[in-house]
């Protein structure tokens, strides 16, 4: 199992802006650092906590100070951007990265940033598609370009100068593209399996529950066969909120505090999906009465904490009960406790990842 890292942070409202990124910005060097394979960042325009209205900027700005690791954008909100943009910005950054950008791709899930760019009474999936095809086709195609479409119309017939370079759109630097992926935020996603086949892959996120992370995977299996293609465990990335501190009351105390960042976090999403109607995401059965589900239930069931060899036994119980998949997704939060935050990352990499992936070869080997 590889480690990597994903984040939308949720920031208290009153932190200064320029030190939370400064402190997402060194979680992602540190991630480097310690050997993290990948890491996304995500974006928002319209929310005071979750800051980075960017994701393209974000990643820009981390670039060359990254060495190794892959950098994603987690994700590209399609629909509130023209697909022309999203190609060339992309195809820059993928220059920028020498080849280490992934793709991810969504169609947005803040309604606050659908309202803004009109799109809130939209058909998001039906703009996504369009959008992420246009993109594909700008790729693939050399000028002038002539796509027409229902949401957006992509030409540089009228204006090209082939000679000198004028109405042309840069491509990225991987053909035909660089991977892409899309987030799996609904039970047995059927976008999982219409990704799938067509050659993409899917991170579940870090807010639902076992049962439902579950859901991807034979969801995944069926479009990976419609597609022609054999469905690697090693291509399923699975997102989890985690804590690692040197000792249990330490990690208890961080990761249960009413008004530590990992309480704060889910408690801010808690609020949203209630209000938007989307409470099933946490519930552990579909006929769980909205009652029942509370905050305390939630952060219960979704943050993982401990000492690593603690942490490392109950990933090993969630892998048993979710499936075998290629890539643990460290979800980051706001570092409260900077000083914690970088050491549970550390202990995460250097503690946690070896005892998993020893337990799941024992696991293996056993299963033979």
């Amino acid at each position: 199992m590889n480690l990597g890292f994903f984040t939308m942070p949720i920031h208290p409202l009153d932190k200064d802006w320029r030190l939370s990124l400064r402190e997402d910005r060194e979680a992602f060097l540190l991630a480097d650092e310690l050997g993290f394979t990948e890491a996304y960042v995500g974006e928002h325009v319209t929310d005071k906590a979750e800051n980075i209205t960017s994701c393209i900027a974000f990643l820009a700005w981390i670039a060359a100070a990254t060495k190794q690791i892959r950098l994603g954008t987690g994700t590209i909100n399609m629909p509130n951007t023209h697909p022309a943009t999203v190609a060339a910005s992309m195809a820059m950054l993928d220059h920028m990265l020498d080849g280490r950008l992934i793709f991810g791709i969504s169609p947005g899930g803040l309604l606050s940033d659908a309202e803004l760019f009109g799109n809130l009474d939209a058909d998001r999936n039906a703009m996504f598609l369009e959008s992420i095809n246009q993109v594909l086709d700008i790729w693939a195609s050399e000028p002038p370009y002539n796509f027409e479409g229902k949401y957006w119309n992509i030409s540089t017939q009228k204006t090209l100068i082939k000679d000198i370079g004028q109405g042309y759109i840069a491509r990225p630097l991987q053909r035909p593209h660089p991977p892409i992926v899309v987030t799996a935020v609904a039970p047995f996603s059927k976008g999982v399996t219409e990704a799938a086949a067509r050659g993409w892959d899917p991170i579940s996120a870090n807010f639902l529950m076992p049962a439902w992370v579950k859901s991807h995977w034979p969801k995944y299996a069926e479009g990976c066969e419609r597609g022609g293609r054999a469905a690697e465990p090693a291509n399923w990335r699975v997102a989890k909120s985690l804590f690692v501190a040197k000792d249990a009351a330490t990690a208890k105390a961080y990761a249960t505090d009413p008004d530590g960042p990992y309480v704060y976090y889910y408690r801010s999403l808690f609020t949203k999906l209630k209000k938007n109607g989307r409470i099933e995401l946490f519930k552990t059965r579909r006929d769980q009465p909205d009652d029942e589900v509370t905050l305390e239930m939630i952060c219960d069931k979704l943050i993982i904490y401990g000492t690593p060899e603690s942490v490392a036994d109950q990933l090993l119980a969630f892998q048993d009960e979710v499936g075998k998949f290629g890539t643990l997704l460290y979800a980051g939060k706001d570092w409260k406790d900077p000083e914690l935050g970088r050491q549970s990352m550390i202990l995460m990499a250097e503690k946690v990842m070896p005892r998993v992936n020893a337990g799941t070869s024992k696991q293996s080997n056993a299963a033979e």
